[in-house]
């Protein structure tokens, strides 16, 4: 009797997982795995690639975690250079092509996994397709980008989007030595982020040295007579003069094949998956980048393009397809990252989202620091809580500060996990030592000052009843 064959198409973190997870609990004789991977690397660190940009990590072989050849040792048919480009539900079959020699060829298969990831958001308007646009998202691109600027003729580069991945990359780029300007529809970076927080970082930003124009749309790209880019222009016709344009507008699901075939897509524009990663068609598993999510707090459907979740998804589906059982528990948005010398993170709902949601809420901000205050090298920290009124449910965080701030987001998320209220976040018994925190550490003086911000409500409307 044949053995059964998985195909996986994507071999980064999801499809890498699946097809691991799937062959530790089956044996070859009983499983087949074919992986196609477009690019020149599997299970590698997407995250990394500004750092590598940068310069804070060495080569490109540093974020790569697993070799195709380590694949391949553990019985995994790992098809690097290939591309899927087509996919026929009702034969069950796909079509992979060769980028070395072009040539196309019909792969069956029992069960598909689709984990194609993200491509970066390009805007519909003149010139954002023209050579010295650069989006970067997989590890090919980030060697691009490398190449161009090691090239001698980048002195300005203008990056449009002020999410994470682009105030990372501004930052790198800022690193090179370059004059770098962040251009970004919104009055403060990174929208996931209160407008109060998302001032912080923009002061970290410009204290870099980075100029910020911020509330401002690009509306085209200028370019010479060969194609290549000059500058951007933006709204009320200022043009910026750039060698390099780089694209930081987040990213989103790579679908086009998906939605080619007809496997069905959420309201949120990526792959409908149920809990187990299983689509609506028969025999198909998605996991990472290209699936939604579904929000905990807010129960609406969304995308989140982060390697922790792809892992974990992907490791989902490959428990399943072993022939176990597991279930991807769903998302609270949570996110950490670096600017310049500011640490920020976020976890659950924003205002905006937590109104959005239906929510009726009070917030508390507290400034502190992230360790005694007396201690050498204790640095400001700024704690906002989010917390439902009457019930006190914390409903978000969001954190900013310096060295030692950040990672006290982990323990909002657990709370806000486990749906804990601010009373209860108050009671946790944390660590405490001077080099670590105050001995009331920035979380708790959040939690009381949000319990107290729900009582205060509470009377309110007692006075009012």
């Amino acid at each position: 009797m044949a053995a059964e064959r998985l195909v996986v198409i994507g071999g980064d973190a999801a499809g890498m997982s699946a097809a691991s997870q799937a062959r530790r609990r089956r044996g070859s004789d009983d499983l087949d795995i074919v992986v196609f991977e477009r690019g020149r690397a599997t299970s590698y660190s997407a995250c990394g690639i500004p750092y590598w940009i940068g310069g804070a990590v060495g080569s490109e072989a540093e974020l790569i975690a697993r070799t195709p050849e380590q694949h391949r040792a553990n019985d995994l048919d790992v098809r690097m250079r290939t591309e899927v480009v087509d996919i026929d539900l009702s034969a069950r079959t796909v079509t992979a092509r060769s980028l070395e020699d072009g040539k196309d060829y019909t792969q069956p298969y029992d069960s598909l996994m689709y984990a194609t990831g993200s491509v970066p958001m390009r805007p519909k308007a003149e010139g954002f397709d023209a050579e010295g646009v650069y989006g970067v998202q997989v590890l090919d691109d980030g060697a691009d980008l490398i190449r161009e600027l090691d090239s001698g003729r980048v002195e300005r580069v203008v990056v449009v989007g002020g999410g994470y991945i682009g105030l990372e990359l501004a930052e790198a780029c800022k690193i090179r030595g370059l004059d770098v300007t962040v251009v970004d529809l919104s009055r403060t970076p990174v929208g996931t982020f209160d407008p109060d927080i998302g001032q912080f970082i923009a002061e970290a930003v410009e204290n870099l040295g980075i100029t910020m124009v911020l509330g401002e749309a690009a509306t085209s790209v200028e370019t010479d007579d060969d194609g290549r880019a000059v500058a951007v222009h933006i709204q009320g016709g200022r043009r910026l003069p750039a060698e390099l344009v780089i694209l930081g507008l987040g990213v989103r699901p790579n679908v086009a094949l998906a939605k080619k075939a007809g496997i069905p897509l959420g309201s949120s524009g990526g792959i409908a998956v149920d809990n187990r990663m299983r689509t609506q068609v028969e025999g198909v598993w998605s996991a990472g980048d290209c699936v939604e999510s579904r929000h905990r707090l807010s129960g609406q459907r969304m995308v989140v393009a982060l390697g922790t979740h792809a892992n974990k998804q992907g490791r989902v589906a490959g428990i399943n397809l072993g022939g176990g059982y597991a279930t991807f528990p769903g998302v609270i948005g949570t996110a950490v990252t670096k600017v310049c010398d500011l640490e920020v993170a976020r976890t659950g709902l924003s205002e905006q989202e937590a109104d959005s949601a239906g929510y009726c809420f009070v917030t508390a901000s507290v400034d502190s620091t992230t360790k005694a205050g007396y201690f050498p090298g204790a640095k400001p920290i700024r704690v906002k809580l989010i917390a439902e009124k009457r019930t006190g449910t914390l409903l978000g965080a969001q954190i900013a500060g310096r060295e030692g701030a950040a990672k006290r987001i982990d323990t909002l998320a657990t709370a806000i996990w486990n749906g804990m209220g601010v009373d209860e976040v108050l009671g946790l018994d944390l660590s405490y030592a001077p080099p670590f925190s105050p001995v009331w550490d920035p979380v708790l003086i959040a939690a009381r000052k949000a319990f107290e911000a729900v009582e205060a409500d509470v009377r309110a409307d007692a006075r009012a009843g």
